[in-house]
């Protein structure tokens, strides 16, 4: 059978169609099969922890509602990884036709993917990745982490690359895809530079974390002894810049900002000049998850990995577009 091949203008297409705003469906009752009028489909958040989550979420509460032929089963873990493949195995328990999981993090899910294969469960993964076999899921469809932080390093190489640089980094939730291939994504990108890492830790992709790492990091080293912040999202850098003014330090002069995510708050903050550079990570993924769900429950084969094309902002870029962007 041929696989599906989406391209990358194919992908940004269907993202369109969720520009006009999300709804929400949750549901509890009812079944059916693949082949029914209805699928029922169980879905694994990760909780609420940012902008770009809610974002995600109703993206993802839209594609699945009952208009479109779904009965979803919502979950959202609170970033609690245990709460998640508990939440697992509840779908499966109740008979589900297809599984979505946002993983929190990349480790432990072995057991209970292998649990849904033995119900004849199949299962998609959403926005982040997991370390289990690829034979435990059928498709994994989001962003590339790696590359963000490679785009969000050669900003900062090419601005900074050249002159001392003391530079602290806003990590997201230890142990998940994002903050791991974020990390070494971005410091690839600034490898050889003069570019220095003093300090990095979690501020859990919120942005009271954030704020508080970055208050830790000011009381540390002074606003005169941090020249960098490089903020795994938006909401972290958001946080981080309510700390330096408190600091009585000016986000994006006395201490510049580079960040991914490019949600509402964020952007806003990058046209106002208190975030200097901004890598997107496009949150509206339903349509293309629920793409795959349907496809796989009709025998179709797919591809394994579906990659959205994400872009960068300057602060030029950010006000050129910010009114016409839906999250």
């Amino acid at each position: 059978m041929k696989t599906k091949f989406r391209t990358g203008v194919a992908v940004l297409g269907a993202l369109a169609l969720f520009a006009t705003g999300c709804g929400s469906s949750d549901s509890d009752g009812g079944s059916a099969d693949g082949g029914g009028d209805t699928i029922k489909v169980g879905f694994a958040q990760t909780g609420s922890e940012s902008g770009w989550r809610s974002a995600n979420t109703e993206s993802m509460k839209e594609a699945f509602s009952e208009e479109n032929g779904f009965e979803l089963v919502f979950n959202a873990a609170d970033n609690d990884p245990a709460a998640q493949i508990s939440a697992v195995r509840s779908f499966i328990s109740q008979g589900v036709d297809a599984i979505v999981i946002a993983p929190i993090v990349e480790d432990g899910w072995d057991d209970v993917l292998q649990e849904a294969a033995d119900a004849d469960i199949p299962v998609i993964l959403e926005d982040r990745t997991v370390t289990a076999s690829e034979d435990l899921y059928e498709s994994w469809v989001g962003l590339d982490f790696k590359k963000e932080g490679v785009m969000a390093g050669e900003w900062a190489a090419a601005e900074f690359g050249s002159e001392p640089t003391k530079m602290v980094v806003l990590e997201g939730t230890t142990g998940s895809a994002p903050a791991n291939d974020r990390a070494e994504g971005f410091d690839e990108a600034i490898a050889g530079s003069s570019i220095e890492k003093i300090d990095s830790q979690t501020g859990e992709f919120t942005r009271d974390g954030g704020k508080t790492v970055m208050e830790g990091f000011l009381q540390k080293y002074g606003v005169d002894g941090i020249d960098l912040v490089y903020a795994h999202n938006d909401d972290m850098a958001l946080g981080a810049i309510e700390a330096i003014e408190a600091a009585g330090g000016v986000p994006g002069e006395d201490i510049k900002i580079v960040s991914i995510d490019a949600v509402k708050d964020g952007m806003q903050a990058l046209v106002d000049g208190k975030i200097n550079f901004i890598v997107e990570c496009n949150p509206l993924l339903g349509d293309l998850a629920a793409e795959l769900v349907k496809d796989v429950l009709a025998g179709e084969e797919v591809e394994k990995t579906v990659y959205v094309e994400d872009q960068s902002f300057t602060q030029e870029q950010a006000a050129e577009v910010i009114d016409s962007r839906p999250y």
